[in-house]
């Protein structure tokens, strides 16, 4: 059960309209490393979590905390919208990075630079879930497979990235009140990024799964000729230099090996067999008939 609180997290109320920067806000809420897909990423893995409770417990308490950033967010944006549109695009335009690159503030370059048109025409100023460049969310950018490690591991990149496009957001604008929380946004995921490196070490010294995800297939199944070998697939071999090529593996039930010329562990050549002749195939087709016959 969910409760709603009228206050925000913190504070989301920009210093003036800027319908330009609205649309490039709508990457952070709707894009793919946007607030909405790591709310729904935390909601379905706690949801689903059949591990010890303190760790569906934490989940589902950053994911609940994700709400209130996509609440953030989403009334940022509706208040950088607070304006007339046309007129309210000429005047950003005239001062922003992407008016300056489409050469001035004529309406035909604002259109091409500016506010999403959804926003005037769909949905009234406000904010959509969606990213920049108006192409809707997706759920399966929502990852809850069933493994801590798996699910934990994914959620440190999720939140790298995320982290990484709020930082470049926050050089994009000058307005004070959307550095202000964009700021607040940075930190608590700086916060995230280390939770999740923390649960990781936990999830291992719990001993509920370890490297390679999934820990407990069985090792005789798989081909263990390769499963530590580094093969250098292309020119030079500077990529012998890495950790990666040599010493034991982070596992501890090996020594890295580098290949500097692997070789195919096939015969095969990747020839095809012929295909039902009624889907009109490219190879092996046969002859069509005369007009005589």
């Amino acid at each position: 059960m969910f409760f709603r609180t009228a206050k925000y997290q913190y504070n989301a109320r920009p210093e003036r309209p800027d319908p330009i920067f609205a649309r490039q806000l709508q990457e952070a809420l709707g894009g793919q490393w946007g607030e909405i897909s790591v709310m729904m990423t935390y909601l379905f893995q706690g949801w689903n979590c059949r591990a010890p409770q303190k760790y569906r417990d934490m989940i589902l308490d950053i994911g609940t905390e994700e709400i209130a950033h996509v609440e953030m967010l989403a009334t940022m944006i509706a208040r950088l919208l607070e304006t007339s549109p046309v007129e309210a695009q000429e005047d950003a335009a005239k001062d922003s990075i992407v008016g300056s690159v489409m050469g001035g503030s004529r309406i035909e370059d604002v259109l091409l630079a500016g506010m999403n048109p959804q926003h005037a025409i769909v949905s009234g100023s406000g904010a959509m879930p969606i990213d920049s460049m108006g192409v809707p969310w997706n759920s399966k950018y929502t990852i809850a497979s069933g493994n801590l490690l798996a699910d934990f591991r994914f959620n440190v990149a999720a939140e790298s990235q995320g982290r990484l496009q709020v930082a470049r957001l926050y050089n994009l604008t000058s307005d004070s009140g959307v550095r202000d929380m964009l700021g607040f946004m940075l930190a608590r995921d700086t916060m995230h990024q280390n939770q999740w490196l923390a649960a990781i070490e936990e999830v291992e010294a719990d001993g509920l799964d370890g490297t390679p995800v999934p820990a407990n297939f069985p090792l005789e199944r798989e081909d263990r000729r390769v499963a530590y070998q580094f093969w250098n697939c292309s020119e030079g071999e500077e990529s012998r230099q890495g950790r990666w090529a040599q010493g034991p593996t982070p596992d501890g039930m090996g020594e890295f090996e580098y290949l500097a010329n692997p070789q195919p562990l096939s015969d095969e050549e990747g020839e095809l067999g012929p295909v039902d002749p009624r889907t009109y195939g490219t190879p092996k087709m046969p002859t069509p008939p005369s007009v005589s016959e």
